[in-house]
């Protein structure tokens, strides 16, 4: 409650103090007394904006103390303790101050604070009615407070505050945890819908370089298969054989050799040219072996579209292994 009020220089007054007992106190006096600035400097203590123009004319500054008798309210207490201030046997000092230039001071138990922690202390210990309203029953929230504390209800609505706690608690745990399910729900489709299309293209080990290779090989399979083919052409003999009249390279050597075996008998050193041709001719079959293996090893050109086609699909597994990369931590 308030026990003592000081005004000076706001409005009309120029100093005034009143003291205040328990009960009921009437403050009267006839118009232009003061008593609009006794509520002014109640409202100032309560934390109100202030106005310049309430200073008196003449002087430079306005100033309002209250001593407020706490009781039992710890918020009180704590708000004063808060600050750095002390409660004097459950009394404690409100002052504010205003200057000429519109400027205002606030202090709280010799304290200089905002003038929001007055509106918080004077909102626990000072109520103002006016002629219209009454500030505190026009807060929704101490409203509630009153009619519950009517009904008996503080300990009802503690408890209450309590569970509402623990259901909001446990109401976001639940909505985490099913948004977590729907991630995974969605993860897990998605995995099952990236094996689908994986076992459908059924990659094989090294299958994506082996076909970069022969993609790579197709490029020059015209050239390879056409100098191959006419390697073949002029060891065995083909229509287009290039040694001597249209015979084959295999013709020429064994045609040499039989030339030289018939006179080997009578020259010795024809016997060892013609285990030399003999040596010479075995080796140009086994080059022809192998020509015609690597020739039948040359990829179809033709076969490049259904390779490239291939590629494409094994390429668009990556973005699996990409995503899978991305979402790792």
């Amino acid at each position: 409650m308030l026990t003592e009020l000081q005004i000076r220089n706001l409005g009309v007054i120029e100093e005034a103090v009143a003291e205040f007992a328990e009960g009921f106190t009437v403050v009267t006096g006839e118009t232009g007394a003061g008593k609009t600035m006794v509520v002014t400097g109640l409202k100032l203590l309560s934390g109100a904006r202030a106005d310049a123009q309430r200073v008196r004319a003449g002087t430079d500054r306005a100033t309002v103390d209250g001593v407020f008798h706490t009781g039992d309210d710890a918020k009180v207490q704590e708000l004063v303790e808060n600050v750095g201030g002390y409660v004097d046997e459950g009394d404690v000092v409100v002052s504010r101050s205003v200057n000429a230039s519109g400027r205002s001071r606030a202090h709280l138990a010799g304290r200089t604070v905002a003038a929001g922690v007055l509106a918080d202390v004077a909102s626990r210990l000072l109520t103002i009615h006016g002629q219209s309203d009454q500030l505190q029953l026009l807060d929704p929230t101490r409203q509630l407070r009153n009619l519950d504390r009517f009904a008996g209800l503080d300990d009802a609505r503690r408890d209450y505050r309590r569970l509402r706690r623990e259901w909001a608690t446990l109401a976001r745990d639940l909505n985490e945890r099913t948004l977590r399910r729907r991630e995974l729900t969605l993860e897990t489709d998605n995995l099952r819908r990236a094996l689908d299309e994986i076992d459908g293209v059924d990659p094989q080990p090294g299958e994506e370089d082996e076909i970069k290779a022969t993609v790579s090989r197709l490029q020059d399979a015209d050239d390879v298969r056409t100098a191959a083919s006419a390697a073949l052409d002029a060891i065995d003999g083909g229509d287009e054989a290039a040694v001597g009249d249209g015979g084959s390279a295999v013709d020429a050597l064994t045609a040499a050799v039989d030339a030289l075996r018939g006179v080997a008998g009578s020259e010795p050193r024809f016997a060892g040219l013609v285990t030399r041709l003999e040596g010479v001719l075995a080796d140009v079959g086994d080059i022809s072996t192998e020509i015609g293996a690597a020739l039948s090893d040359v990829p179809d050109p033709e076969s490049l579209e259904g390779l490239l086609s291939r590629q494409q699909e094994l390429r668009e597994l990556h973005k699996y292994t990409e995503a899978s990369s991305v979402d790792s931590p």
